[in-house]
């Protein structure tokens, strides 16, 4: 998005100075540290690998569910139930407009 207000073009100016002067402060105080210092760390290694095996697993589940109804459509004993796909299709347009 541009704003063309040339009322902003010194503020903005302003404020781009103060971010750059910010950054490079940043950068300097960790040159010093040495990347030892005490500052904030994030770890997510075990609930990133969590996750991963549980969408592994997700895909792996679907997958075998696909194919096999792929077969049964394909030999021609694939049977939907109408009633119930009707039903459910009704309630989740019914769910999906309460929100």
């Amino acid at each position: 998005m541009r704003i063309y207000d040339q009322s902003l073009t010194s503020t903005a100016a302003a404020e781009s100075g103060r971010s750059q002067e910010t950054q490079k402060a940043a950068t300097a105080s960790h040159a010093g540290d040495g990347g030892g210092g005490s500052g904030d760390r994030v770890e997510l290694s075990s609930a990133l690998t969590s996750v991963s095996r549980a969408l592994a697993s997700y895909h792996t589940d679907r997958a075998a569910k696909v194919q096999a109804l792929t077969q049964q459509f394909q030999s021609g004993r694939y049977q939907p139930d109408s009633q119930a796909i009707s039903q459910g299709m009704v309630a989740e347009a019914l769910g999906a407009g309460a929100k």
